[in-house]
């Protein structure tokens, strides 16, 4: 009798599905879903440090730091000097970043309404509380 796989090998498949979906509808506008990640945790919360952002983009901080590098040459980002801690460099978004993020959000609208599409709204609730919940455990 075959056995159920568990919730961490499904977790990571639903994740491993929507990174192909994302790659592949980002590619076109020069973004990678870690790029794109990264504009979106700036565009929630501006002014973070490389380490802040690769701990809220599930990344290293030294492959945030080249994230960073190149999007800061694409003019999508900028980095300042922080000036409560001189030592301190904060990343925000440019306009041209957030221009970005506009072009691909109905697409990523599009994409989360595939996903969830066989779901009712008490049931896509339901999963954000929960995921938010498993999330919350492990940190």
């Amino acid at each position: 009798m075959p056995t159920v796989p568990s919730l961490l090998y499904a977790v990571k498949q639903v994740e491993l599905a929507v990174r192909a979906h994302l790659d592949e509808l980002l590619r076109p506008h020069g973004l990678t879903t870690s790029t794109y990640t990264a504009l979106t945790v700036l565009e929630r919360r501006e002014g973070r440090t490389t380490a802040e952002l690769a701990r809220t983009s599930f990344v290293t901080p030294q492959a945030m730091s080249d994230i960073v590098a190149a999007l800061e040459r694409r003019e999508l980002v900028t980095r300042s000097t922080d000036p409560a801690h001189g030592r301190r460099r904060l990343i925000g978004l440019t306009p041209a970043g957030r221009a970005r993020l506009a072009e691909v959000a109905d697409d990523v609208a599009a994409l989360e309404a595939r996903m969830v599409a066989g779901l009712d709204a008490g049931e896509r609730a339901a999963l954000r509380h929960h995921l938010n919940s498993c999330r919350a455990a492990l940190t």
